[in-house]
């Protein structure tokens, strides 16, 4: 009869070491904390580049990196490889996002969408429009998507800052506009934002997605096998002179919904792997050859329980949240104050233009049109969502930051100018989250009070 092996001692620094890193999980999973961590990122570019070190912030981003073979290679400074290469995967997210809710979130049916789409469009139109009328002339009115687009990660970072005294179809209504904010900012920049198209590139981007398709078809669920046809979307893009970064909301788009057919449920298979290997792990010396096979049918088994838009989402969250947009932010956020010639014309009234467009144009649009649709019977507000309730969604949509930072940069050639609309994202988006913050504290007191 065999007897069970001895228990021994866990080392006391592998318990702490344990303790930390579980710790660690639970923080990167937190909104609150991530939209901070951006924050902070923005804080130490702007420092940083207003600075008597400034020269070394310039100076890193325009290192240059290059990658390739042979003959074949992309030699580019690293500011490209942030918002042409790493923000590829937070478009991906994007993608895989609007794919969850069109399948089985908010998007899914047209009585759930419909008033998270007008108030949506109202926050799209309205702060465009406000921004074209101080903005009408050239180059200036470049600038007008760049006030239309809504910070998902900052934006209900700061909404989880009030905690759970807000009710969660806020939070669910907040994220539904923000993402068709996506899905509208996507679609200008493909149509507004990309040069005359290579047709060329074209073919290479239709070679990567036939590559994705039929990886699909055979079944191949393991997402690193889609990384060399993503890869070649994403230079077919690139040739096309469309923006390389919509290859991430392809493939989001093109993450299936469902689990693959596979022989077996999957909690079936894991049993029976976990079986496996405790009759093969059994014996006083277990071969691990012999292990080997039930570990892997294992790890297959735990794949197949999640489908893979929900499986890649949650993989690449901490990495998009706490890598990709932190970096975009200390990159791109760097506005050189003192650099900022507001004794131009043009680039005082573009950073109005934004500012007022986010604070102003933003609440006004999506609470308007949305009352207009409600009074007329289009649309009816969800379940513990009130009038002063989406004032607080319209407050917090004025968040703009990654989104319209990376719009400006597509708008604006002249530095002057777009380090104006930069300074004018950075602005508005503070006070979004001030105004937001002071609203929803009066807000949640007002339902405390109620509840009493």
């Amino acid at each position: 009869m065999n007897q069970p092996a001895p228990q021994q001692d866990v080392p006391r620094a592998q318990i702490l070491a344990e303790k930390a890193f579980s710790a660690i999980d639970h923080y990167l999973h937190i909104e609150a904390v991530s939209g901070l961590v951006l924050l902070l990122a923005a804080a130490v570019a702007l420092v940083w580049a207003n600075s008597p070190a400034a020269g070394s912030y310039v100076a890193l981003w325009h290192t240059s990196l290059s990658f390739g073979f042979g003959s074949h290679v992309v030699d580019q400074p690293l500011h490209f490889w942030i918002n042409d290469g790493l923000m590829t995967v937070f478009f991906l997210v994007v993608g895989m996002e609007i794919r969850r809710e069109i399948h089985e979130g908010a998007l899914a049916s047209i009585r759930l969408s419909a008033l998270p789409v007008t108030a949506a469009l109202g926050g799209v139109l309205v702060p465009a429009a406000l921004y074209l009328a101080m903005n009408p002339g050239l180059p200036a009115r470049h600038g007008w998507a760049v006030p239309t687009a809504t910070d998902i990660a900052f934006a209900v970072g700061v909404l989880a800052l009030l905690g759970k005294s807000i009710p969660g179809n806020v939070r669910v209504f907040l994220l539904a506009l923000a993402i068709i904010d996506d899905i509208v900012a996507v679609l200008i920049i493909a149509a507004a934002y990309s040069t005359g198209l290579d047709h060329t590139g074209l073919y290479l981007a239709g070679a990567g997605i036939l590559l994705v398709l039929g990886l699909q078809w055979l079944g191949i669920g393991t997402a690193y096998a889609y990384v060399v046809p993503g890869a070649v979307l994403w230079l077919g893009l690139l040739k096309t002179g469309a923006h390389p970064t919509l290859a991430g909301v392809v493939l989001g788009m093109m993450t299936p919904v469902r689990i693959a057919p596979v022989r077996g449920r999957p909690l079936d298979q894991a049993r029976d792997a976990v079986d496996d290997l405790r009759a093969r792990s059994a014996s006083p010396a277990p071969e691990p050859d012999k292990l080997a096979a039930p570990l892997r049918q294992l790890r297959q088994a735990q794949r197949d329980v999640l489908p893979p838009v929900t499986r890649v989402q949650i993989a690449l969250h901490p990495w998009v949240a706490f890598l990709v947009m932190p970096l975009f932010a200390l990159a791109n956020a760097g506005v050189d104050v003192t650099g900022v010639d507001l004794g131009n014309g043009s680039a005082r009234v573009v950073l109005a233009g934004v500012v007022a467009a986010l604070v102003l144009g933003k609440p006004l649009g999506i609470v308007s049109i949305s009352w207009l649709a409600v009074r007329l019977g289009w649309c009816q507000l969800p379940p513990e969502v009130s009038w002063r309730g989406l004032w607080l969604v319209g407050l917090l949509a004025g968040i703009g930051f990654t989104m319209s930072i990376f719009i400006a940069m597509l708008a604006f050639d002249d530095a002057n100018l777009l380090a104006a609309a930069k300074l004018g994202v950075l602005l508005a988006s503070a006070i979004a989250a001030v105004l937001g913050l002071g609203w929803g504290l009066l807000y949640a007191r007002s339902l405390k009070a109620a509840s009493r």
